[in-house]
């Protein structure tokens, strides 16, 4: 199934931010996107965005799906040691961390592994579902129940991410995986995209037929603060 799915992919450093700490892959041949997103604040996000996706980026050819997962964790787990290293080395305090979601498409099944608070959104027969849960500070406020989802976004401390690639502690990845749908398209991108154009609105687009480029001039428009990257998977 995976001579099926069709990918484009943009990325833009926003309308305030000099540089552009997200990184992403586009591997359409092997079935395998990820979006990582530099962890804002914390200084070097650039470096360990792109680490991250260097170490998954040559990933062969001819893997069968549990093997091409095995060596997703092995390498994502090698990357996470390593950062946590030039952290140390950096001196106290230091962090240089980056969300990380993936998304592999194989055999007509998906799997996504994610970190972090960039996300992955599946549209099938106009439904637009979320297939991450955000680790960030104001997720677990929202289920807690002490903050309305609708507030989420403009929460002060929106930016607050509680897991990451390189951050303090073992890594943990969450996981999700069902069947490829023929029709369903995914998203996968970065908070900059979702911070700027609300869901509602990024559903309505892209149910539309408008691309990742659309996505991206309109949060241009709407004066992105942070790093934009959208990457759209269709079956």
């Amino acid at each position: 199934m995976n001579a099926l799915l069709a990918s484009l992919a943009v990325t833009h450093p926003g309308t305030v931010r000099p540089r552009n700490e997200d990184a992403f892959i586009d591997r359409p041949d092997i079935g395998l996107w990820a979006v990582a997103d530099g962890a804002g604040g914390h200084g070097a996000g650039d470096v360990a965005s792109a680490a991250v996706i260097a170490a998954l980026q040559d990933l062969p050819p001819g893997l069968s799906a549990a093997e091409m997962l095995a060596q997703l964790r092995l390498r994502i787990t090698a990357v996470h040691a390593d950062l946590q290293r030039q952290a140390r080395e950096a001196g106290p305090g230091r962090i240089i961390a980056t969300t990380l979601v993936v998304l592999l498409a194989r055999g007509g099944h998906y799997a996504a592994l994610w970190a972090g608070d960039s996300r992955i959104y599946l549209l099938r027969q106009g439904a637009f579902t979320r297939l991450t849960r955000d680790h960030s500070l104001v997720q677990d406020l929202v289920d807690q129940g002490l903050l309305a989802e609708a507030d989420a976004e403009g929460h002060p401390q929106a930016n607050i991410i509680t897991r990451a690639i390189g951050a303090e502690g073992e890594l943990e990845l969450d996981k999700v995986s069902a069947r490829i749908a023929p029709g369903d398209l995914f998203l996968l991108c970065s908070d900059g995209l979702f911070k700027a154009i609300p869901e509602a609105e990024i559903a309505a687009m892209l149910a539309a037929g408008q691309q990742p480029e659309d996505l991206l001039r309109l949060a241009l428009a709407n004066g992105a603060r942070d790093n934009v990257t959208a990457i759209t998977v269709r079956a």
